[in-house]
């Protein structure tokens, strides 16, 4: 991550630190279509500051994925809550903005457990982007 914030010149961006997790999901095969290409291990670690979401994607134990986003350019929310549940049930976050090294506005989905820290997660989450906005 320190070396992802040189490249990027983002200064201090850790220094007002709110939370940190790892969480780990694993693709599940189910019916005709599950299990298919792509990644079965995903390890995220998600680091939320006052201003920045920075996040660490290990891809099957391989490569290493680091993303960040300034909370004042996203916006956040319950996947639960999204019109994508029903067909895709899952537990988590999407976060759609600006990543810091991209041109364009993206979507991600930051997935998280259905227990006491996924729900904390998604409380500091959505009061540190409403923050960032004022």
């Amino acid at each position: 991550v320190q070396t992802y914030i040189e490249k990027h010149n983002l200064g201090d961006i850790l220094a007002n630190p709110i939370m940190c997790f790892v969480s780990t999901s694993e693709k599940i095969k189910k019916g005709l279509f599950g299990g298919g290409p792509g990644p079965k291990l995903l390890i995220q670690t998600a680091i939320l500051t006052d201003r920045w979401l920075i996040l660490a994607d290990n891809v099957d134990q391989n490569a290493l994925y680091i993303k960040s986003m300034q909370l004042w350019d996203i916006t956040v929310e319950d996947y639960e809550k999204s019109s994508f549940y029903k067909m895709i049930p899952d537990t988590g976050m999407t976060v759609n903005g600006r990543f810091t090294d991209a041109s364009e506005a993206g979507s991600i989905f930051v997935p998280l457990g259905k227990d006491e820290a996924g729900d904390r997660f998604k409380v500091q989450i959505i009061e540190a982007v409403q923050k960032a906005k004022q």
